[in-house]
């Protein structure tokens, strides 16, 4: 008696997505690393101006599109990334307390100290040694992959797939971080 075995790849591929993009754009994300985990800093800001955008917006499936519009800010600013994007955010944040996106406490307030955080440690990495630096952004990240797994299992703020996303790319480059900052 022969049996079938019925292979799912196409549903596969739908529900895993985000994660296996999430490790292809930690794959050319860490090709930065190279000369330390101090030039990922840009990256740890974008991540929490995202949710900031979202939250303003009080639209989560626009995290994608401001994914995207942090993404060109990374690749075309350069060393006034940092800046372009807080300045993003707060542009960002007195439209959504203009549009009176103040309330849930879990959206604008909320991602308006993630914001703080996340980008008071981006900016502190630029200012020490490169391995302190490099050592700040790794955790910088890995706790945002922490607010990643929030925002996944409460289905607040941005889309889920983006918060899945983002998980998998802070903890693999957090992870190539520290490894490069050891070697190196």
């Amino acid at each position: 008696m022969a049996t079938t075995v019925q292979v799912r790849t196409a549903g596969g591929i739908r529900r895993w997505w985000p994660a296996a993009a999430g490790v292809v754009m930690a794959g050319f994300a860490g090709l930065d690393i190279a000369d330390g985990g101090v030039g990922l800093a840009p990256v740890l800001a974008a991540s929490a101006v995202i949710y900031l955008g979202a939250a303003a917006l009080g639209r989560p499936g626009a995290s994608w599109p401001i994914f995207l519009g942090a993404f060109l800010v990374l690749a075309l600013a350069d060393d006034a990334a940092i800046w372009v994007l807080l300045g993003a955010a707060a542009l960002l944040a007195g439209y959504g307390l203009l549009r009176g996106a103040a309330r849930p406490a879990s959206g604008l307030p909320l991602q308006a100290l993630g914001v703080a955080g996340f980008g008071l440690a981006a900016v502190v990495a630029l200012a020490v040694s490169p391995d302190l630096g490099s050592y700040l952004v790794a955790a910088g990240l890995l706790g945002h992959a922490a607010w990643d797994v929030h925002h996944h299992r409460t289905g607040r703020v941005v889309a889920r797939s983006l918060a899945e996303f983002c998980v998998v790319l802070d903890t693999l480059l957090a992870a190539a971080i520290v490894v490069a900052t050891l070697v190196g």
